[in-house]
């Protein structure tokens, strides 16, 4: 199994996005139309995650024109572009399924109050802490390379 693992490597995404279940998400994603190609949102509820390393995926479910829909998508897809969290859910499931079931306003999962001023501060302090690092190996490259003689007059 190690040999599938560095193999998965190279194809799996490098910049993770953090979304849970019961999230609301807008998914970006690449269409190609004969020779061109454009970025479509795709927004909706997360209602389902499928973890198994190269071939995680995701279910977002969205309301059109009173209809639901759904689309599974690759998490490590190069077609989807990026993830968008607009909204963190407070739900207490694994699978939202029986939201299928339901009409109306009974479709809106609570939003959890807070939680994206919080992992805004916590990206915040990571960029934080890590820009200190960067100034310090850039003032010991600086220290070792030499200066340029002066030209003389």
């Amino acid at each position: 199994m190690r040999s599938l693992e560095t193999i998965e490597k190279e194809w799996t995404r490098k910049k993770a996005v953090k979304f849970d279940v019961g999230d609301s998400v807008d998914v970006h994603v690449k269409i190609i139309e004969g020779d061109r190609e454009r970025i479509q949102i795709f927004a909706g509820v997360v209602i389902a995650k499928r973890h198994e390393g190269l071939s995680e995926t995701f279910t977002v479910r969205r309301l059109v024109q009173g209809e639901g829909v759904e689309r599974i998508f690759p998490v490590n897809s190069p077609r989807v572009m990026d993830i968008v969290v607009k909204k963190k859910g407070n739900v207490r499931r694994a699978k939202l399924h029986y939201l299928r079931d339901r009409v109306g306003r009974s479709t809106r999962v609570v939003e959890k109050l807070g939680a994206m001023e919080k992992e805004k501060d916590q990206a915040a302090a990571a960029a934080a802490a890590a820009a200190p690092a960067e100034k310090k190996s850039e003032a010991l490259k600086a220290e070792k390379k030499p200066e340029p003689a002066a030209p003389a007059k």
